[in-house]
């Protein structure tokens, strides 16, 4: 079976070899058809220096189709403490199918070629917040790997966020990321009753 997305991140950027091995495998899984999936999940002390990070994470940017960053990545990477369409627009790029802004506790926002919009979160006792972006991104990429026309469906894309929201929501519920990750069962049960 071929993979239909590889999604990536920017802390195998930090040093060689694995740096030429992630650039690497980002072009065969471009040349196969993979989707091109990025969460920068930024790690500032991995990095030699802030302005190093940016640089790197950016080095890349272009190649994803969905981009997923966290209100606190897209502050560091537009240096403006907006969060706000504008700043998360000047960050679009031409090959971008999908852009993601996740808000903690307040949602998400969403940038696609033709629509844009929020959804709203699900308020859940919180214990520990590690995954919970990871869990979101994992819900979202399984329901695009599936169907890829969902991208440019805002009601399906909508309905796929929300389930990606509640994952999100879910793990945050649990300690550890591995551990608290939900199942698809959960999932719907937790939908059921909000």
């Amino acid at each position: 079976m071929q993979a239909k997305v590889f999604h990536y991140g920017s802390i195998s950027l930090i040093v060689e070899p694995c740096r030429s091995a992630h650039l690497k495998a980002m072009e065969v899984a471009k040349e196969a058809g993979a989707l091109l999936s990025y969460d920068p999940n930024l790690r500032e002390p991995l990095w030699p220096s802030n302005e190093e990070a940016k640089t790197q994470i950016m080095s890349i940017w272009d190649k994803a189709e969905i981009i997923k960053v966290s209100d606190v990545e897209l502050e560091f990477l537009t240096g403006s403490n907006k969060i706000d369409d504008e700043t998360a627009m000047s960050l679009w790029h031409p090959n971008l199918k999908l852009l993601l802004v996740t808000l903690g506790e307040k949602g998400c926002r969403y940038y696609a070629k033709t629509f844009r919009g929020s959804v709203d979160p699900f308020h859940v006792n919180a214990v520990d917040t590690t995954g919970a972006g990871d869990s979101f991104v994992g819900a979202l990429l399984n329901k695009v790997a599936e169907d890829q026309s969902i991208l440019e469906d805002e009601e399906r894309l909508r309905k796929v966020l929300r389930f990606a929201n509640a994952c999100g929501a879910i793990t945050t519920t649990k300690k550890g990321a591995i551990p608290a990750l939900p199942t698809d069962v959960e999932v719907l049960s937790f939908l059921e009753g909000k």
